[in-house]
C-alpha cells in the first residue's frame, strides 16, 4: 500500500483488530523507485541499481540522438503537450516501459537514462538483483501479481479475492498505489483521510476473510514502502542556482526532484561554486559520501549525482522537474529515513512479523511461500 506511513496508521487505528501485529519499518532514502526494488530483492539501491528514475548515462541514453537539437528546437517541446509527446515516444518506441514520464526538460534528456524500463511487478524486472517474483516463477509457485496495470485499487482487491476463492493461486501479491496520490492532495484533511482509509479497510477485510476461508493458518500482511510528510514550506532551488555565474548545460547539469537536488559538473569551477551556493541554504543539506554509503545509495560512478542536496522534512522544491506546473501537494515523501513521517509499516496477523525493522526485511516475507511447497 504505497505511502501508508506509521504515524497515519497509528492515528487512525487502521485495521487494528484485523491485523494486530504491527510496527514501523525504516525506509530507504528517496522514492518508491528505490524503495520498492529494495522490498522485492532485500538489497539496498546501491546493489540492485534502482534509485531515482533518471541517472547520468550520456553514452547509452535513449535520447542521445536529440543532442544536436539541444537549444532552440528542444525548448519548443518544453511544455505539457511536448512532454506528453516525448512520454509516448519513450514508452512505445524507445522501450522505456509503462512508467516512463518526461520529467526532465527535453534539452537535458540526451544526458540521462531511465532506470525502470521494465514493469516492476513481474519476474525479470530488476536487472541488478534477483527478486521474489523471479524466485516464485523459478519454483513454479502458483501465484498472482496485481498492480495498477490491471485496474484501480479496488478492482485489484476484487481480482485477488476471486483468484483465492477459485483456487487459482496459493500466494497473491497486490500493489495498491491509490493512497499515495490521495495523500499527496489530502493529507491535511483528517475527515477525508479517515473516510478513504475506511474504504480500503472494508475491502481489505473482505480479502482477508476470503483468504482465511481457504486456509485458516494463512498469513496476511499489509506493508508499505514509505510514509508521507505534511508540506510546510516551498523553496525555489532553481532560482537560487540561477544567481550563480555557472550555467546549464555548459558548466553543469541539475535535476530537481521533489525533495532533492542532484548535480553533475563539467569543471572544478562549477563544482566549487554550486556546492558553496547550496551549502549556504538553510532549507536542507549536502549528503556526504559516508552518509550515502550508510544509507545504501552510494554509487561509485555517481550516476545519480555528484552532489546530492536533500531538503529538510516538509520542504518541497517549488519548481521541480517532477512536480509539474500547477502541482501543489500538501503531502510529500522522499525525505531522510530518520524523519518519523518517512516510516513505512508492516501490519500482520502473525506476531513474528514484528521482528522486522526495515523494508528490506520484507523480502523474507515474500520468500516464505517458497518453503511451503511450490504446488501446495
Amino acid at each position: 500500500m504505497d505511502a501508508l506511513g506509521w504515524p497515519l496508521v497509528q492515528r487512525h487505528g487502521f485495521l487494528r483488530a484485523l491485523l494486530p501485529h504491527r510496527r514501523p519499518l525504516r525506509t530507504t532514502l528517496g522514492y518508491s523507485s528505490g524503495a520498492i526494488p529494495t522490498i522485492l530483492t532485500g538489497e539496498p539501491p546501491s546493489r540492485h541499481g534502482h534509485w531515482n528514475l533518471f541517472y547520468f548515462d550520456p553514452f547509452n541514453s535513449p535520447f542521445r540522438w536529440v543532442r544536436p537539437l539541444a537549444g532552440g528546437p528542444t525548448r519548443l517541446l518544453d511544455h505539457r503537450y511536448g512532454r506528453a509527446l516525448i512520454t509516448r515516444l519513450g514508452r512505445h518506441l524507445l522501450g522505456l516501459g509503462p512508467g516512463f514520464e518526461c520529467a526532465l526538460a527535453p534539452g537535458l534528456l540526451p544526458w540521462f537514462n531511465f532506470c525502470e524500463p521494465r514493469h516492476l511487478y513481474a519476474p525479470g524486472s530488476i536487472a541488478g538483483a534477483v527478486s521474489a517474483f523471479d524466485l516464485w516463477q523459478a519454483a513454479g509457485l502458483r501465484h498472482r501479481i496485481y498492480s495498477y496495470r490491471d485496474g484501480d485499487d479496488f478492482e485489484l482487491i476484487r481480482r485477488a479475492r476471486r483468484a483465492l476463492a477459485q483456487g487459482e493461486a496459493t500466494t497473491v501479491f497486490v500493489y495498491l498505489s491509490g493512497v499515495d496520490g490521495f495523500l499527496h492532495q489530502h493529507l491535511g484533511e483528517a475527515a477525508a483521510v479517515s473516510a478513504e482509509l475506511d474504504r480500503y479497510a472494508a475491502a481489505l477485510a473482505e480479502l482477508h476473510a476470503t483468504m482465511l476461508a481457504r486456509d485458516p493458518d494463512a498469513r496476511f500482511r499489509l506493508f508499505s514502502d514509505h510514509g508521507m510528510a505534511p508540506v510546510t514550506a516551498r523553496v525555489d532551488l532553481a532560482q537560487a542556482l540561477r544567481a550563480n555565474a555557472c550555467r546549464v548545460p555548459d558548466d553543469y547539469l541539475a535535476v530537481y526532484d521533489s525533495t532533492m537536488l542532484r548535480c553533475w559538473f563539467w569543471n572544478p569551477r562549477a563544482r566549487d561554486s554550486i556546492t558553496a551556493t547550496v551549502r549556504r541554504l538553510d532549507c536542507g543539506r549536502v549528503l556526504e559520501e559516508h552518509e550515502l554509503r550508510e544509507l545504501g545509495v552510494w554509487f561509485d560512478d555517481q550516476r545519480f549525482g555528484q552532489l546530492i542536496f536533500l531538503l529538510n522534512p516538509g520542504v518541497l522544491v517549488s519548481q521541480g522537474d517532477f512536480n509539474g506546473r500547477g502541482w501543489n501537494p500538501c503531502g510529500m515523501h522522499g525525505y531522510h529515513p530518520d524523519d518519523p513521517d518517512s516510516d513505512a509499516v508492516i501490519l500482520s496477523n502473525h506476531a513474528t512479523d514484528t521482528e522486522m525493522s526495515e523494508i528490506a526485511h520484507l523480502f523474507g516475507c515474500l520468500c516464505e511461500p517458497l518453503a511451503q511447497g511450490a504446488h501446495a
